[in-house]
């Protein structure tokens, strides 16, 4: 189960190393080491997200997922996205950005940071929205009780976490600009473009988001429809495939998959420039830790691991707030990877002991791990 579920990362991550050692040698193979574990640690919660998503998408979808979805994280975020944004930020052709990340390394990177605050703005946002929809949200499995329970019942009001979000967005745009205009700084700017950014990456939120909710209840009605038609090919001595029917709900939530992927690579990328300015190597780095991260985003759902540990996907969201706060904190100051990489592997660790500790209390009291005795989980937990 193991050796299936990862062979391709162990794979990709033999012949990675290999490739960094005969392009730089022994501390070519360092870099690279040192940034896929950069990528693994700060992209854990992205495999909880992606797994409560990919859960209910069909063995089919999930090797689409495992393959497909790989090229695109692993070329589209960590190679070509680099050199898009220096291309798009410089303006420059995208055949001079790649000379420059080969011939100008310095440069390269001088070019990125400069346009960090509209690439924090964008995945902040969307990361926030993430967030927001998932905290306003009534449900059943509480973790932290205390905050959640009176945040769902603010989630009542309609569009509440599109305007969190726009009055985060906008007091960062004006912090940004005030801060540069009393330092005398020539980003004043850019305070415009951090807001476009924002917006923009509010907007892919909402189009992807409700495309793929909107398929997500399409596919619910088609499985019906598919267990009614199982069950009279059944007695007509006939079989049914389901892939053809769940295509257009699945490819849709594929494709929220990939631009939620891409919003958890923003960190990444941005922290391989803190390592090295070498796009081959970060290229190598990043994308041995994509492959790990998509993995265990496999085997957390055959393994049933969300179920299992329920507060897990709290741990998740909770580690997606504050990456995203993080992010929009970063459009200003500066902040440590170590400390963005640490928060996300706390709140998540945190959520998986309060799942144990939930799963001890429901034994002892000889009940099931189900929604019904959560309540009594959770006081005897201490959340």
């Amino acid at each position: 189960m193991l050796l299936k579920t990862f062979g391709w990362s162990f794979a990709v991550t033999a012949l990675g190393l290999v490739a960094a050692v005969f392009y730089g040698g022994w501390q070519a193979f360092g870099v690279v080491a040192i940034l896929s574990i950069l990528e693994i640690s700060l992209s854990f919660d992205n495999a909880v997200i992606n797994a409560g998503i990919l859960k209910k998408m069909s063995a089919f979808w999930q090797k689409i997922f495992l393959t497909v979805g790989v090229l695109i994280a692993v070329f589209g975020m960590r190679l070509v996205f680099p050199v898009v944004i220096v291309a798009i930020s410089a303006q420059l052709g995208p055949i001079e950005a790649i000379d420059l990340s080969f011939n100008d390394p310095d440069r390269y990177k001088e070019l990125v940071t400069d346009a960090h605050p509209s690439i924090a703005a964008f995945g902040g946002m969307f990361l926030l929205m993430i967030f927001l929809d998932f905290i306003f949200e009534d449900r059943d499995i509480q973790w932290l009780r205390w905050i959640e329970r009176p945040l769902a019942k603010l989630g009542k009001v309609d569009m509440l976490s599109v305007c969190v979000a726009l009055i985060v967005l906008l007091v960062s745009a004006m912090t940004f600009a005030t801060h540069a205009h009393q330092h005398g700084g020539g980003h004043a700017d850019k305070a415009s473009t951090v807001m476009l950014s924002g917006i923009a990456g509010l907007i892919t939120y909402l189009v992807v988001g409700g495309l793929s909710g909107f398929f997500e209840n399409k596919l619910e009605e088609e499985e019906e429809r598919e267990q009614e038609a199982e069950e009279e090919a059944r007695k007509a001595g006939k079989s049914v495939s389901g892939v053809v029917l769940a295509g257009k709900a699945a490819f849709f939530m594929f494709l929220y998959l990939e631009v939620l992927d891409a919003s958890f690579s923003f960190d990444g990328v941005i922290g391989a420039f803190a390592i090295t300015n070498e796009i081959v190597l970060m290229a190598l780095g990043l994308g041995i830790g994509a492959m790990y991260v998509r993995s265990l985003t496999v085997y957390l759902v055959r393994q049933g691991t969300l179920d299992d540990y329920v507060y897990l996907e709290h741990g998740a969201h909770y580690a997606i707030g504050a990456l995203s706060v993080i992010l929009l904190v970063t459009i200003q100051y500066e902040i440590n990877e170590i400390i963005t990489g640490l928060v996300g592997v706390v709140l998540i660790g945190w959520s998986f002991w309060s799942s144990v500790r939930r799963n001890k209390a429901i034994e002892a009291a000889g009940g099931d791990s189900g929604g019904g005795s959560d309540s009594k989980a959770e006081v005897s937990s201490g959340v």
